[in-house]
């Protein structure tokens, strides 16, 4: 696992320390090495220890401050989704000593690691497990979700993962899902579980196409971002989807990605209102006010 995050973060360029030794053995000259450094090419990290400078900013910071990218820092760089991740953590081995002082917005897990020593980023099932620790719930579960979409995990990297934390945690595993594409339908997906309601994802409508849920077989409830609905041409798109969805019986809810990170409260109270005024109540109304008086 440590392999496939190195792999995926650099995009080749491997991010690992080099001795001076090792940059004389790979045929740099001390003349070379010299030039390297003063150019720019090569940073010295810490004493002995050099790195390339075109690697990302985020590892330049860690191989200067003697750790490992990890936890929610190095799930973002990957792809996988984090709701909230201002700091940048890493990982530092127990017993390092001789540490540069860590500037403020810097998070330090302190723990042995199994990534080679050498290495500037942690072993991925390490940082998830980490990340579990380090987030609330939903947002945790949201991650691994995300991770497991990726198929940068799979059920046995579960396992492992969930072989690292503590009981109190373990919970927490039968409630992740992957068929989830973004961290606000997993977010969306618990959401509705707090509702007394049944609960489809990811489905195939005929003249419609894929829809994020569909609840109690009429009501639809798509997960809308910036990033995918924002443009005139989405927004026609989606209009026209909810219109062909009208046209065979089902109602449509879109819910703003930023509501439901930051306003879970307001989404469900709003949901739990449309589904109370669903198609059964509104027939009942319908039968009450036809009744002879």
């Amino acid at each position: 696992m440590f392999e496939l995050a190195e792999r995926s973060l650099t995009s080749g360029i491997s991010p690992t320390f080099l001795s001076r030794d090792e940059l004389l053995r790979m045929g740099l000259t001390r003349t070379r090495l010299a030039r390297a450094l003063a150019d720019g090419r090569i940073v010295r990290a810490r004493k002995g220890r050099y790195i390339r400078s075109d690697l990302h900013p985020d590892l330049l910071t860690v191989a200067k401050l003697g750790g490992r990218l990890d936890c929610v820092s190095l799930l973002r760089h990957l792809g996988v989704f984090v709701l909230a991740a201002p700091a940048l953590h890493l990982q530092v081995d127990v017993g390092a000593s001789r540490l540069p002082l860590r500037p403020p917005g810097v998070t330090c897990h302190w723990r042995d690691s199994e990534a080679p020593r050498e290495a500037l980023v942690s072993d991925l099932v390490e940082a998830l497990a980490q990340s579990v620790r380090c987030q609330g719930p939903r947002e945790a579960i949201a991650s691994l979700d995300s991770a497991w979409h990726a198929r940068l995990i799979d059920d046995a990297t579960l396992a492992l993962v969930f072989g690292r934390l503590p009981r109190r945690y373990q919970a927490l595993r039968r409630l992740l899902d992957p068929r989830s594409e973004s961290g606000s339908e997993s977010l969306m997906r618990l959401i509705l579980r707090t509702l007394d309601c049944q609960v489809e994802l990811q489905v195939r409508i005929s003249g419609v196409g894929r829809v994020d849920f569909v609840v109690d077989g009429w009501l639809i409830v798509e997960c809308d971002s910036e990033e995918h609905h924002s443009g005139w041409a989405a927004q026609k798109h989606d209009r026209r989807r909810d219109l062909a969805a009208a046209r065979v019986g089902y109602t449509t809810v879109r819910i703003i990605a930023e509501d439901i990170f930051h306003h879970r409260d307001e989404v469900r109270a709003a949901l739990q209102d449309v589904l109370r005024h669903g198609p059964r109540r509104r027939t009942e109304r319908s039968n009450s006010s036809n009744k002879v008086r």
